[in-house]
């Protein structure tokens, strides 16, 4: 995921965590909080689910944040 903010330096910082994360996502994804990049950390099983949905947010070096669904 990506997001931008337009405040220069270190106001225009971004940093990404999941919203709500459930132990099965914290088991299947990985989401590097400094580049919003999400990677597998194990094969998927489409018997345990066929599809999956994080929710990931995105906070400024303030209090503003916006939320994604990525499925």
């Amino acid at each position: 995921v990506t997001a931008t903010d337009a405040d220069e330096g270190l106001n225009g910082l971004v940093k990404y965590s999941m919203k709500k994360e459930s132990d099965m996502a914290s088991e299947v994804f990985h989401l590097d909080t400094e580049t919003g990049t999400i990677e597998l950390l194990r094969i998927l099983d489409f018997e345990e689910g066929d599809s999956y949905e994080l929710e990931v947010q995105a906070h400024d070096s303030g209090a503003l944040f916006d939320t994604a669904k990525v499925t």
